[in-house]
């Protein structure tokens, strides 16, 4: 019975990651992603969400039959601080500490320096992942935010006609809590990932202000993608 047990919570925890990783997700989906009958499936979902983890996301437009709109699965805010470093209280106080005792300044230092150096740590991938293209280097940017462990994925939207564009999603973020306090941080990273991309992009979900996934627009089509002007680099930015 234990060994059974500690299999179901390996399984289960496997069916959390996916969620984490994929989400949103439908049950079918993940039964197919693990290989798993549909009633294991249901009965982790099931006991996921019923520990407040997970929860339904109905999604536009995805049917599930007969006009019923998909259940899709998505990590919820208690999901994803369970799987937050046990550091994030600390982070959050030690920066509380800078701001009050040495002023904003010292906060903006140490997020260029923070964000300097996640930038030196992907810089490896993306130079071996670049391409040519904005969607390509998209698709490296995202390989290389998952080994850092942002479970990100690059995904093209309306792909052939004047606004297509990649959708880079961030499933997770190791220090969420920080950048919920501390918005500066998601500033820097953005513009990061504008430098590195060489357009301009947008972020239009954070799992800092809430939501369910960071989401970064990045424009792909040559008629309506700003470009970044390389005056318009920051002081010693990579290209």
């Amino acid at each position: 019975m234990a060994a059974n047990d500690t299999e179901d919570r390996r399984t289960r925890q496997k069916v959390f990651r996916s969620v984490l990783d994929e989400g949103p997700i439908t049950a079918s989906e993940l039964a197919r992603l693990l290989d798993l009958t549909p009633a294991a499936i249901r009965r982790h979902m099931d006991a996921l969400e019923s520990e407040g983890l997970i929860e339904v996301r109905e999604l536009a437009g995805k049917q599930a039959g007969r006009g019923r709109p998909a259940r899709h699965y998505v990590v919820t805010s208690e999901g994803h601080g369970s799987v937050s470093h046990s550091y994030d209280e600390l982070a959050v106080n030690i920066l509380r500490f800078m701001q009050d005792r040495v002023g904003a300044d010292a906060v903006e230092d140490f997020t260029e320096d923070l964000i300097a150096k996640l930038r030196d740590r992907l810089g490896g991938e993306l130079d071996r992942r670049g391409g040519t293209t904005v969607a390509s280097r998209s698709r490296g940017l995202a390989a290389a935010l998952t080994r850092e462990g942002y479970a990100a994925s690059a995904t093209p939207v309306a792909a052939g006609t004047p606004l297509e564009a990649m959708q880079l999603c961030q499933g997770h973020c190791p220090i969420q809590a920080v950048a919920s306090e501390f918005p500066e941080i998601c500033e820097a990273e953005l513009a990061m990932f504008s430098d590195y991309l060489g357009v301009d992009v947008r972020r239009l979900s954070s799992l800092a202000h809430g939501d369910h996934v960071c989401t970064t627009h990045i424009p792909t089509s040559e008629l309506t993608r700003p470009l970044i002007h390389s005056n318009d680099r920051p002081q010693g930015g990579s290209r």
